[in-house]
């Protein structure tokens, strides 16, 4: 065997010595190494975002419509996100996220990082398979009746998926014996992880699902004047980020419902005004009554929690005393379902513009058009805006299904929501080359040369 090996190989290695290495596109929709012979004829092939290798059914028309339309079809967002290929249904109140919205989930996640370590929150990570033993400490265990999804192991101990994370991280809290004033206010939130919910009936989408993401946090103060200060400054934070989305948010009083507490605030996206009626506290202002979409939750907890599970620090006298506490809640999957909602016209996906999956897409012209020739400015268009640019890099997808007219694609953009969509067309040959631009939030159109392009787009804000 080995003599005919010696006999192979070196022709093996003279052949893949003949061979330059280059390019070709992935499934990603990336370029990627590939083997060409060398005396092949090519240039340098940069990597290019292309719309017809992202995974997006509803974008490549090939989605059936009975899948499509698999469930009840109960509001806005769930119709846009289904129809766009955003979500899929998987089985009631469950949903498979998709690529693009995994791409807007993680932006908005970003945002939440720099905000909630902008007034000193740590991240840390808790099980979601927690104790019955924690639950029935604090009494929620039957308080929250059917929605507690529960199971038992292979023992026939009782565990849950937890829907919020109170006796957990006031368990771990309680475990350091020899916490300190020093550390405090302790803010410990989450990372953004799903949550379970045993809902009787899921509907809207991903506005009420059984399995759904959020952000989680807990405060630990030495005192309950302190904890009040912690409470503002986490809704301050709120505030400014729905600000940073381009949301209007409105903080309104809740009821404590089954986590508990002294105070609750839920932040709510307006979706319909009504009627106007006296304030019944302070008779001189006029409340608005008006729908809207649940998207945050504040509590200021007291010692409900700290008290069963023995939370405690040492205060400035060296002594032990009980913690005070707050937990504070942002629908991670919710609010990007609500902002479709709130923002999005019936046929078309508008969505604010730091969470949107991609901020520009390009399209070159029908391929055997008049135009044709515009195609390369269209793909050198898209190199220059993600090297000149560097906010806009990995944010710039080329529309190559070039075998559709430019209509087509810009319904398909205009319904996927793109910040910006730039058509390579006739005025793209022209002497000094402009390109139509279209700003999907506003509806203007604008034809920009390249610098304008670049001026325009470089103040467009990414995360």
């Amino acid at each position: 065997m080995e003599p005919i090996m010696n006999q192979i190989w070196p022709r093996v290695f003279q052949r893949l010595h003949r061979t330059a290495v280059f390019p070709r596109r992935s499934h990603s929709g990336c370029a990627e190494p590939t083997a060409v012979p060398a005396s092949t004829s090519s240039r340098h092939i940069r990597p290019t975002l292309l719309v017809s290798r992202l995974y997006q059914p509803a974008s490549l028309r090939d989605m059936r419509q009975d899948t499509l339309l698999k469930g009840e079809m109960t509001c806005k967002s769930q119709r846009l996100m289904q129809k766009a290929g955003l979500i899929h249904p998987s089985n009631p109140g469950c949903y498979y996220y998709l690529p693009a919205t995994v791409r807007s989930m993680e932006k908005l996640m970003r945002v939440i990082d720099q905000e909630m370590q902008g007034i000193g929150g740590q991240k840390l990570d808790m099980p979601s398979l927690c104790s019955a033993e924690l639950w029935k400490n604090s009494g929620r265990w039957d308080l929250m009746g059917k929605e507690l999804l529960r199971l038992k192991d292979r023992h026939g101990g009782d565990y849950c998926l937890a829907p919020t994370h109170e006796e957990a991280v006031t368990t771990l809290v309680a475990h350091q014996t020899t916490l300190s004033h020093r550390l405090m206010p302790l803010l410990l939130y989450q990372v953004i992880t799903r949550k379970f919910r045993d809902e009787p009936k899921p509907r809207f989408g991903l506005l009420r699902g059984r399995e759904f993401y959020m952000k989680d946090m807990y405060s630990f103060d030495v005192s309950e004047e302190a904890a009040y200060q912690t409470y503002e400054s986490v809704c301050q934070a709120y505030t400014r980020l729905f600000a940073r989305l381009g949301l209007r948010c409105v903080q309104v009083q809740a009821d404590t419902g089954n986590i508990g507490g002294k105070l609750s605030h839920e932040f709510q996206l307006p979706t319909m005004s009504s009627d106007r009626t006296d304030c019944p506290q302070c008779n001189t202002g006029t409340l608005v009554e008006s729908r809207g979409i649940e998207v945050g939750h504040t509590f200021y907890l007291g010692k409900k929690y700290s008290q069963i599970f023995n939370a405690t620090f040492s205060n400035y006298q060296n002594k032990s005393e009980v913690a005070e506490m707050g937990c504070y809640g942002l629908g991670v999957t919710r609010i990007l379902a609500a902002a479709i909602e709130v923002m999005s016209t019936e046929e078309e996906i508008r969505w604010p513009g730091l969470l949107a999956p991609y901020q520009v897409c390009v399209l070159p012209p029908k391929k055997g058009s008049k135009v044709d020739k515009a195609a390369v400015l269209a793909e050198e268009l898209v190199h220059t805006l993600g090297e000149t640019l560097p906010g806009l890099r990995g944010e710039v997808v080329l529309d190559d299904r070039t075998q559709m007219t430019i209509g087509k694609r810009l319904k398909d953009a205009s319904k996927l929501g793109y910040p910006y969509v730039i058509v390579a067309g006739q005025g793209a040959l022209e002497e000094t080359p402009r390109f139509e631009v279209i700003c999907q939030q506003t509806g203007e159109t604008m034809f920009l040369s390249r610098d304008g392009l670049l001026d325009l787009l470089g103040r467009v804000e990414t995360v």
